[in-house]
């Protein structure tokens, strides 16, 4: 019997696989944008809920001094003071609060203790100054020494504007070489257009309003190039004026310590060679600018890190004090810091801000203590 002609057939499960198989669709625009949204949500919850077991496991944990370190830097903070009250009632903040503290400070300054006709040592450039660096615990810090205090001058951007300008613009537009960053003044949204309180420039009062500020210091220099630190609350603009001309005020600034938080602002660091007087750390941590006078006259410029850069939490007033004391300065002061401390010197930033996208020059600013070149 003759074999039967079988045609050709493609297997079963070819057949099927060919008939079933189905062109991929590509995820569509809205989906790739849903994912990234989840994946980025995920992310700052996972953050948010790490922050909050930090944050916790301080306040709750057995460390007193790590839970008044923490409580006393964010008061410090323009944004970060409600971190405080998370886990502790009012109640528990104010009794930290009242903890570390320091104590009122007379700031009547000596003009004795200063000799600006005596010989300076130290290792300066051609321009009079000296940068030294210097590493503490929780931060690093770099200190300029000015060797004639002469040429420590306050620049700012007047006329006032609504934005100020990055330290280093200052600094050009006074004709110096560097300088740090200057007092109390409008920071909101990095707009820097304006000083709170007091503005002297070469002798011109730019500002005069005292008004309504609790604590307000005057911090600055006079026609005898002495470091001044005034306690000038609750002086009227009249009563401002006269001091400024009768003192010869050439140059200066204001910072407060508020009444109302003692760890937000504080000022008087050293007054005729004595330290003030602290409880513990006497502040939180955080990035700090100050400015002190040595006995042969010269300016020291003082600005740490902190808030994470680098790994550094930041200086207390503790620090400062050690440091200000170690150099020699027989009065200093503290002045605007947090984001806004910064060093500009010779074309090189030695400190900017702490901001992440200000990482690489400063805040605007309105006022910064500027150094002029030497013989200039």
């Amino acid at each position: 019997m003759p074999t039967p002609n079988i045609p050709e057939t493609v297997p079963v499960t070819a057949n099927r696989s060919a008939r079933h198989r189905k062109k991929k669709k590509k995820p569509s625009g809205g989906k790739i944008v849903g994912r990234i949204l989840l994946v980025l949500g995920t992310t700052l919850l996972a953050i948010l809920l790490a922050l909050v077991i930090t944050v916790a496991t301080i306040v709750k944990g057995p460390s007193e001094s790590a839970k008044e370190m923490f409580v006393s830097t964010v008061l410090e903070s323009g944004n970060l003071k409600f971190l405080a009250n998370v886990f502790l009632s009012d109640e528990e903040v104010q009794a930290i609060v009242d903890k570390v503290s320091m104590k009122e400070m007379d700031t009547e300054i000596d003009t004795g203790l200063i000799h600006t006709d005596t010989e300076v040592a130290g290792n300066f450039d051609r321009n009079g100054v000296e940068i030294i660096e210097i590493s503490g615990r929780t931060f690093t810090a770099s200190l300029m020494i000015v060797r004639d205090p002469k040429n420590v001058i306050v620049g700012s951007t007047y006329p006032w504007q609504e934005y100020g300008e990055t330290l280093d613009v200052i600094v050009e537009r006074m004709g110096a070489i560097g300088g740090v960053n200057g007092g109390l003044y409008a920071a909101d949204k990095n707009k820097g257009g304006s000083p709170y309180g007091l503005c002297v420039s070469n002798g011109e009062i730019q500002l005069n309003a005292p008004d309504g500020w609790p604590g307000l210091y005057l911090i600055g220099l006079d026609a005898k190039n002495l470091l001044r630190i005034e306690k000038i609350e609750g002086w009227s603009r009249a009563k401002l004026q006269e001091f400024i001309e009768t003192e010869g005020i050439r140059d200066a600034v204001a910072f407060q310590e508020e009444s109302s938080d003692v760890n937000n602002h504080f000022v008087p660091l050293v007054i005729n060679g004595e330290a003030r007087e602290l409880a513990g750390a006497g502040s939180g941590a955080n990035p700090r600018t100050a400015i002190g006078q040595r006995a042969d006259g010269a300016i020291l410029l003082l600005v740490t890190d902190g808030r994470g850069s680098s790994g550094h939490l930041g200086a207390t007033a503790a620090d400062l004090i050690a440091i200000m004391t170690e150099y020699g300065a027989v009065n200093a002061a503290n002045l605007d810091g947090g984001s806004s401390s910064c060093m500009f010197y010779n074309g090189d930033w030695y400190r900017t801000s702490v901001t992440l996208y200000y990482a690489n020059k400063s805040w605007n600013l309105p006022t910064a203590f500027c150094v002029l070149k030497e013989g200039e």
